[in-house]
């Protein structure tokens, strides 16, 4: 069965970009808090998305702050007995299992998830090379950090 639902308010990627100032701890907490319940949901089901970044994440409304994950091409039903490795992916957001051609899991989204927490909070991409091999081997290498001054106005607590 296909599920089709009218959303006119654009990607978060969008939004992030439009902005003339970052989001605010409090609005990056209520879009992941979204996020996680879509997340979970799935997760519940032995779902794994696979292919969650900003772009697969709309707004349901141009003055709407409630979104939806879309974009179900790359997922995956979980098997226990099967395992279920990926040669594709968005570079920035792809988890090190799929760079390391690994199997991935249910925590393949959740890397993702923080990837996207990360990207909302600083407007940076944390493993963003010169080239998409550098992006990859900075995702395997697990190489980030809050160096950027981008965070100086960042909570502890949301770092």
């Amino acid at each position: 069965m296909i599920y089709r639902q009218s959303v006119s308010g654009g990607e978060l990627f969008e939004k992030i970009l439009e902005d003339d100032s970052l989001m605010s701890e409090e609005e990056v907490r209520d879009y992941m808090h979204q996020i996680l319940l879509g997340v979970q949901h799935m997760h519940k089901n032995q779902i794994v998305h696979l292919d969650l970044k900003p772009e697969n994440i709309l707004l349901k409304s141009k003055k709407s702050t409630e979104v939806k994950i879309i974009d179900f091409g790359l997922a995956r039903k979980l098997d226990p007995k099967k395992s279920v490795k990926l040669l594709f992916g968005t570079p920035e957001f792809c988890a090190p299992e799929v760079v390391n051609y690994q199997p991935v899991g249910l925590g393949t989204d959740m890397w993702t998830v923080g990837v996207i927490t990360y990207v909302l909070l600083s407007g940076l991409s944390p493993f963003l090379g010169d080239t998409d091999e550098d992006t990859l081997a900075n995702v395997s290498a697990a190489d980030w950090d809050f160096d950027d001054p981008s965070w100086d106005d960042v909570s502890d607590e949301a770092k």
